[in-house]
């Protein structure tokens, strides 16, 4: 499995990966989300694992956020926005390769802090950040009222 930089040419499978992870969205609404997002400077950085015939079998998406990020202390903070494995490959190392790559490119964007987030009641999620070194900082549980 090979990590790297997710160029143009993964969109389309880049967008089907995030369809899986986030199936509000159509594929063709999370391609032009991507594309976007590779459109602008200082938009998401986003690594792909192709395996070894040619398939996009995993991404990972982070961004630098300038905003209080809750449990860190420095500003700016590199931060997991997106991580997905397919089912097949899971178990395979390849989430925290895609990790170490991100927290590769946040050293060089001058951050001293990777965080990221999980849904609470994504328990294998939570166990695989634990894994791979990330401490759980607070919980946090969001309200909104209708206006």
């Amino acid at each position: 499995m090979i990590i790297r930089l997710a160029p143009r040419r993964d969109l389309d499978a880049w967008a089907g990966l995030r369809a899986a992870l986030w199936p509000d969205g159509s594929v063709e609404d999370h391609r032009i989300e991507a594309e976007d997002a590779l459109n602008q400077p200082d938009g998401l950085v986003a690594y792909v694992a192709e395996t070894s015939d040619g398939v996009i079998a995993s991404f990972v998406e982070a961004a630098l956020r300038h905003d209080y990020v809750n449990g860190c202390d420095t500003s700016p903070v590199a931060f997991v926005e997106g991580l997905y494995v397919c089912p097949e490959h899971r178990k395979a190392d390849v989430a925290r390769r895609l990790c170490a790559a991100v927290a590769d490119w946040g050293r060089a964007q001058g951050c001293t802090e990777l965080a990221s987030d999980a849904d609470a009641d994504n328990l294998e999620s939570h166990a695989f950040h634990q894994a791979i070194g990330f401490e759980e900082t607070e919980r946090v549980v969001y309200f909104r009222m209708a206006l």
